[in-house]
């Protein structure tokens, strides 16, 4: 009886691990489409602003009043502000820029690159030796992309430019990454992390919104409201929050599900964008899965 009740609780986990991994995968990837649906009516520093203070509001409103957990002390608002700087301000603020210039399969795409450019920022860093596999994965995921963006470009769908500044954005995650992994947070709870280096994020574009703000150029209708709501709730609270949950679980487990972003990203670009799907995307895209599989895979015993 023990042992049934035991498989059946294996099982419902199962299932829970895999819905939230589908969820995650599904919302991660839509931020691309919701943030390009945006640009449509506001500028790119205008919608970081209302994403970040809104989803940084709500968070630290859950986990201050709701929860009582405790303020950051001292040294900690120092890490959270060089967090914020590398995961909100210039991440995500360069992210939004680049979508100006890039598809959102596209974005998508190097979205899921990330693994292996966390893996050659730390090998930078920390001295670490470079395998050949990383290389290779390298290889793969930047071909890949160049390939799925071949058509892009000659149809205006995405511009060098873009790619510059998206791969610019990759990178400084990545060292985000790495920054918070190497931080001892003692018991400052998960979500007043996630709740003021977003806050904290948002806080340092504001000088760069107030200096570029164009009156003309942001037009407070339905579609800025939704694309922000949905930016900031779905994505950045409950994506997170799944994002976390899966890594507490089995962080390498919780990689793979990377794997499903550019799937859903080219998808949701195609269905509300009308992005093309050709040749070229999905021989793309196969090259970064399997360039991502190869430095991802579990190794053996």
């Amino acid at each position: 009886m023990a042992q049934e009740v035991t498989l059946k609780q294996t099982k419902q986990r199962g299932i829970l691990l895999f819905t939230a991994g589908v969820l995650f995968a599904f919302l991660w990837a839509s931020a691309a489409t919701a943030t390009k649906l945006g640009l449509q009516s506001a500028q790119p520093f205008i919608i970081c602003i209302a994403r970040f203070f809104l989803a940084g509001v709500i968070m630290l409103f859950i986990t201050h009043a709701l929860m009582r957990k405790r303020l950051p002390q001292g040294k900690e608002w120092k890490s959270l502000a060089i967090y914020g700087i590398l995961n909100i301000s210039l991440y995500l603020g360069l992210y939004v820029v680049a979508m100006q210039y890039v598809s959102p399969g596209l974005s998508s795409m190097s979205i899921a690159t990330n693994p292996v450019l966390i893996s050659l920022t730390s090998a930078l860093f920390f001295k670490q030796r470079i395998k050949a596999i990383t290389w290779l994965s390298l290889a793969l995921c930047m071909t890949g992309v160049l390939i799925a963006a071949y058509p892009l470009l000659q149809s205006s769908f995405a511009t060098p430019m873009g790619l510059i500044i998206l791969f610019s954005s990759m990178l400084s995650y990545s060292m985000g990454v790495l920054y918070f992994s190497k931080q001892n947070w003692g018991d400052l709870h998960i979500l007043t992390i996630n709740g003021w280096q977003t806050m904290l994020g948002g806080i340092f574009i504001l000088p760069i919104a107030a200096f570029t703000y164009d009156p003309s150029l942001n037009h407070w209708d339905l579609r800025f409201t939704g694309s922000v709501l949905w930016l900031a709730i779905p994505v950045s609270i409950i994506g997170v929050q799944l994002w976390l949950y899966l890594l507490r679980d089995n962080p390498v487990k919780a990689s793979f599900w990377l794997f499903l972003c550019p799937v859903f990203g080219y998808v949701i670009a195609n269905l509300v964008m009308q992005e093309p799907v050709n040749a070229f995307t999905i021989t793309g895209l196969a090259m970064v899965l399997v360039g991502l599989y190869l430095v991802q895979r579990p190794k053996k015993a």
